[in-house]
């Protein structure tokens, strides 16, 4: 049996919106209320209709609803609410009082905060902007910015009228802003001048005419300053109207409409890691997007009006989207930019408790780096008003999950999530009636058919396989950008599986509804023929005080595949004899004995994303001499040259 780390109480669960939300399903239904999240869930995929019309009205969309649904064989081609009319941006500026919207914090402590009306005038200002500057719907706006104020009201400014946002955080090098924006044909930049990071300044504006020199369909760029900095001065550039974002000036009008879009219209276009060739451009649409997320972040995360909600993301990672509508809810969200530990390991937690933060999102890297460090949290913070722990990004190991509620608080609702880019939000996460178990994921999404296959495509309990979702959702992509007849589309999701979306998670799905998510799936080892996931390994390794970061590859070898686990040791200690056959023990009796690496070889450093993600594949290909197509989707692709032509890979 799982052990059982946190349940909610009863007066807990009858208060939730989750709970809100079965008594208006009485009401509409005569749907009986159980608190059983399991009898929900299963409402839900019998009821997918009657289930996300329920949603828009609950959530109290403003736009105008029509009943209609489109479900055809084919999954890629279903169509919901159908003809339906909304504007995102507003359902987004929910409120438009005096009161907090949203607040930056910089690693070096700088503040600002905007409220409601603030963030609706800034809005309007920007609206007005585009069109003197002819930006019409269906144009793309791309935004190479750091995580602010100003990169929120450009994002809201960019749906309300129509226009396709797209971003990339200042950590993207100049090669990887031109594989990204040169694919979509931006007409407009939005650029910050410079930004931060562990103390060190950077210059962004330096890239400036490299990137107008590559991406010709850039007519305009809009330079926002880095807050609480004065503006770098940027130089004419030919043929290029450059204009500061603190030099706008707006005429009010007396009344602003939004204009009411289809429900599928464009809203915002994403990118796959690229780590196996071009990036991918992943168009989203409006109304799903809106739709899934004000299911996830008031039925899953029972996120109410006032609360506070904070994710560690850059503005170019699916959780910085998500972050977004959470405004939608009338929350006000924090954003912050910089190094997480810059003077002080603790910072996101001093944040947290100065900022009221009720939701906490964080990576589960992060989490392994607090767990490496051994803080003691709840000693030095009392966190009264946290709620919530999100942790994404990652698998989030069983060890992970015992500091949280050891170390950090010990009533918190730790909720596990995971989905992707793909979907710019969640196939399996938390929800306030189920109990969290250590290790595990709770459940399958509210309207996810999720499930997991075997390779012959049968469902699977207690058993590993490839995470997949049977039935449409209405946050799918619209389309892929350049994409001809949805080929690359097809082949992303429903090229392994007819007609179902294969995720590429390599997943367990637990007899109690709970998921284990043990690394991407095209990483899974497979020694013997045997598929191993990376995440039982690295949940091993973590747990020694000499390791401080490690990666697992399988590698090519005499017609079958060999382990092979890459360590970067703590400063004070060296790969010895008796730490390798410490290592391979602990391997052999806590994951299995076809888990033990065949090699364990010393190295300085591994291969991440901009999202901190570490890239298996990428080691993979350079160890067996393969070319790493899109090099740019890593923050530091220079360690990728130590992997190459080992020595002791060769015998």
């Amino acid at each position: 049996m799982p052990q059982k780390l946190w349940e909610a109480d009863f007066k807990t669960k009858s208060k939730s919106n989750l709970f809100e939300f079965e008594k208006f399903l009485e009401k509409k239904f005569n749907y009986k209320p159980k608190i059983n999240y399991k009898k929900l869930y299963n409402w839900t995929i019998e009821n997918p209709k009657l289930f996300w019309s329920s949603i828009w009205e609950f959530s109290n969309i403003k736009g105008i609803k029509n009943d209609k649904f489109y479900f055809p064989r084919e999954i890629i081609k279903s169509k919901f609410l159908v003809n339906s009319k909304l504007n995102y941006s507003e359902n987004l500026l929910s409120k438009n009082d005096n009161s907090k919207a949203v607040t930056f914090i910089s690693e070096n402590g700088y503040r600002e905060e905007k409220s409601w009306k603030e963030l609706n005038d800034n809005t309007l200002k920007l609206i007005n902007f585009f069109k003197k500057n002819k930006i019409n719907e269906k144009n793309r706006i791309a935004a190479y910015t750091v995580n602010q104020i100003e990169t929120v009201e450009s994002f809201l400014a960019t749906s309300a009228m129509g226009a396709i946002w797209s971003s990339c955080s200042p950590d993207f090098g100049i090669q990887g802003v031109i594989e990204r924006f040169s694919q979509i044909k931006p007409k407009l930049l939005i650029i910050t001048d410079r930004y931060y990071y562990n103390g060190k300044e950077i210059n962004v504006l330096e890239r400036l005419p490299a990137i107008l020199k590559k991406i010709k369909s850039i007519k305009c760029v809009l330079i926002t300053n880095y807050p609480g900095k004065k503006s770098l001065k940027q130089n004419k550039i030919k043929g290029i109207k450059i204009v500061y974002y603190n030099k706008l000036k707006y005429k009010k009008e007396k009344v602003f409409k939004f204009k009411k879009f289809d429900f599928d219209k464009e809203l915002a276009i994403l990118y796959s890691s690229g780590t196996t060739g071009k990036p991918k451009c992943i168009c989203h649409r409006s109304g799903g997007v809106l739709l899934q997320h004000l299911k996830e972040h008031k039925l899953h995360c029972n996120v109410k009006p006032g609360d506070n909600v904070f994710y560690f993301t850059t503005c170019g990672w699916m959780m910085w989207n998500w972050l977004m509508t959470f405004l939608a809810s009338k929350a006000s969200i924090v954003l912050f930019d910089g190094f997480p530990m810059y003077k002080r390991n603790d910072l996101l937690f001093k944040i947290a408790e100065q900022e009221k933060i009720s939701l906490f999102g964080i990576s589960a890297k992060y989490i392994d780096q607090l767990k490496n460090y051994n803080l003691n949290i709840k000693n030095k913070y009392k966190l009264k008003y946290l709620k919530t722990i999100c942790s994404t990004g990652s698998p989030l190991s069983s060890e992970g999950f015992d500091y949280v509620y050891k170390n950090i608080k010990k009533n918190i609702h730790l909720a596990s999530i995971a989905g992707g880019t793909d979907l710019v939000s969640c196939f399996v996460l938390g929800n306030i009636y189920s109990p969290v178990y250590r290790g595990q994921i709770q459940n399958n999404g509210l309207g996810m058919n999720t499930d997991v296959f075997s390779e012959t495509g049968k469902s699977l309990i207690n058993k590993k396989g490839e995470l997949v979702c049977k039935s449409a959702f209405p946050s799918m992509p619209k389309l892929f950008w350049n994409d001809t007849k949805n080929k690359k589309y097809k082949n992303a999701y429903f090229k392994k599986f007819k007609n179902v979306w294969h995720h590429g998670d390599f997943a367990e799905r637990k007899n109690n509804g709970g998921y284990i998510i043990y690394g991407r799936s095209d990483a899974t080892l497979n020694p013997g023929g045997a598929r191993l996931g990376t995440a039982e390994i690295y949940s091993v390794v973590e747990k020694f005080k000499e390791i401080k970061e490690s990666i697992v590859i399988g590698q090519s070898w005499d017609n079958d595949v060999r382990i092979v686990l890459f360590l970067v040791l703590d400063k004070r200690n060296s790969l010895n004899d008796d730490l390798i056959a410490r290592i391979k023990k602990n391997i052999r009796s806590q994951a299995s004995p076809r888990h033990v690496p065949s090699k364990i070889i010393e190295v300085t450093d591994i291969p991440k994303t901009k999202n901190n993600k570490i890239v298996e594949l990428a080691v993979k290909n350079v160890v067996e001499g393969n070319k790493i197509k899109n090099i740019q989707a890593l923050s530091n692709p220079e360690s990728l040259r130590q992997f190459k032509n080992l020595i002791e890979l060769k015998n």
